[in-house]
C-alpha cells in the first residue's frame, strides 16, 4: 500500500478488520488509506466509525442541508478527503449532486437558495478558529429551522470539524471516490472571486 499520509497505513487485520475491508469495498469500491492509518489504534477507529453512524441516523435536519453544511465545513478546514467522500455519498443517497458539486464555490454559485447559503455560512463560521458565529446567524437559522434542526446542524458541523481536522493533520487526502462513479470533479473556488470548474 503506497500513501503520502503522515502516518503510514498499516495492514487491517482480524475479524473486525475483515468486516471493515468488506464494508469499505461495498460502500466505496476500495479500502481508503484513512482506514489503514486509523487501524494503528483499532479502538479509536471503531469508536469514531460508531459515532459517525449515529450522526448519520439523526433526522431533524433536511438531508440536503446536512450534506451542504458538512461539505462547507470540510472545505473551510481544507479536508479534500471529506469533501470528496461527502460528494460521493450525496450521489449514492440520491441527494442533489449538482448542488453538492458546487459547495466549494457556494458564494459565487447561483445554485443555492438563501437558506442553503445561510447554512453554509454558519458551517464556515463554526469552522473558523476561533469560531465566528454571530447572534444574527443563529437567530435567522433558529427562526427558519427550529431548535432541534439547529442543534443537529451545529452538532454535524462540530463532528465534521473533528474528522476533517484529524484527516488534515494526518495527511489524509482525497482518493477520488467521486471519479470512480463518473461524477464530474468538485467545483473549485477561485482566488479572484471568479468560479472555476
Amino acid at each position: 500500500m503506497t500513501s503520502s499520509t503522515r502516518v503510514p497505513p498499516t495492514e487491517i487485520t482480524g475479524i473486525y478488520g475483515s468486516l471493515v475491508k468488506a464494508m469499505s469495498r461495498k460502500m466505496l469500491g476500495q479500502v481508503p488509506d484513512a482506514a489503514g492509518v486509523m487501524w494503528h489504534h483499532p479502538r479509536v477507529f471503531k469508536d469514531m466509525m460508531g459515532f459517525g453512524r449515529k450522526v448519520e441516523a439523526w433526522n431533524r435536519l433536511d438531508p440536503h442541508l446536512a450534506a451542504f453544511a458538512t461539505m462547507a465545513a470540510a472545505g473551510a478546514v481544507g479536508c479534500s478527503f471529506c469533501l470528496d467522500l461527502h460528494y460521493f455519498m450525496s450521489h449514492n443517497r440520491g441527494l442533489d449532486e449538482a448542488k453538492a458539486r458546487e459547495v466549494p464555490r457556494w458564494r459565487q454559485s447561483t445554485a443555492f437558495t438563501p437558506l442553503e447559503r445561510r447554512v453554509m455560512e454558519y458551517a464556515e463560521a463554526m469552522s473558523h478558529t476561533p469560531p465566528a458565529v454571530t447572534d444574527e446567524m443563529s437567530a435567522a437559522l433558529l427562526a427558519e429551522l427550529g431548535a432541534p434542526a439547529l442543534l443537529e446542524l451545529t452538532a454535524r458541523i462540530g463532528t465534521m470539524n473533528l474528522t476533517a481536522r484529524a484527516n488534515v493533520a494526518l495527511g489524509i487526502r482525497s482518493q477520488e471516490f467521486s471519479a470512480s462513479c463518473g461524477l464530474p470533479p468538485l467545483a473549485a473556488p477561485s482566488v479572484d472571486g471568479v468560479a472555476s470548474a
